[in-house]
């Protein structure tokens, strides 16, 4: 499958196209002309905020779609493409249920904003990262919204200490995702960064065999297997390779460039 005929790349921020600061290269502003003038389209999928990745790109935020919060939120020029909200009962349920795990902190997800009830400073930090309009409420269960995800924190590590027990709770009615080490993700059952790419495609006029991507935690799975030019980072998690037909150089060497830089080349 010759990789002259992709019309649409997809990439997750952190552990993939960020590096291990945080930090979006300078190369990227370079680049991204290039990838249009190629008849290219560019998405950042991923678990942040759409008005983070708007910050982040605020250069390219007129011409690249953001697939925000996992997938269940997806805008292009403005406007709403596709989402997967989540009805209040069942938010409700989400929220009380992690209120019972010990030192976990939970943000609600809205189309308008991101809500905590801590103040704790090293969780409100951390959250901050992701959420760059956040507000903070008295009570979680009091917001009106439209919502589309619940982000659960626990620095103790998500995987082993919050989704067990979530998991069991709305394993079989929501989907549930270890988003990174510390950070688990409960959204629409239907709700993923694949389904959103699958929404596109039939959409937008592009094909699987025309899309690439890349990822390196569990929820980039859904992108993965969406896309024909699949590639896990060489730092992704091990499981997480097995669902990529490619391996891309680490985020700390550049690789997501690396990729880029070479199907370029192929196109002159």
């Amino acid at each position: 499958m010759t990789s002259s005929k992709i019309k649409f790349i997809a990439t997750d921020m952190d552990g993939t196209l960020l590096d291990n600061s945080k930090v979006l290269s300078p190369d990227f502003h370079t680049l991204f002309p290039r990838l249009e003038q190629a008849g290219i389209l560019f998405a950042a999928a991923s678990g942040r905020q759409y008005y983070s990745l708007l910050e982040t790109f605020s250069a390219q935020q007129n011409e690249m779609v953001f697939i925000a919060e996992n997938g269940t939120l997806v805008m292009y020029k403005g406007e709403e493409l596709y989402s997967a909200t989540i009805d209040r009962d069942e938010i409700t349920q989400v929220i009380e249920t992690t209120r019972a795990i010990d030192d976990a902190f939970i943000v609600l997800c809205g189309k308008k904003s991101a809500y905590i009830e801590t103040q704790d400073p090293t969780a409100c930090e951390e959250i901050a990262r992701y959420y760059h309009r956040c507000e903070y409420v008295d009570d979680l269960l009091s917001v009106e919204d439209e919502f589309i995800k619940v982000a659960i924190l626990h620095f103790g590590g998500t995987e082993a200490l919050v989704y067990p027990s979530i998991h069991a709770a709305f394993g079989d009615s929501h989907q549930v995702v270890v988003s990174a080490a510390i950070w688990l993700d409960v959204m629409n059952a239907r709700a993923s960064k694949g389904d959103a790419i699958r929404h596109l495609q039939e959409t937008m006029g592009f094909t699987y065999e025309e899309t690439m991507s890349f990822g390196d935690y569990f929820n980039d799975v859904e992108m993965l297997e969406a896309s024909y030019h699949a590639y896990a980072m060489e730092n992704a998690h091990e499981k997480v390779k097995a669902y990529a037909r490619f391996i891309a150089p680490s985020n700390e060497d550049k690789g997501v460039y690396v990729v880029l830089e070479r199907l370029l080349e192929q196109r002159q």
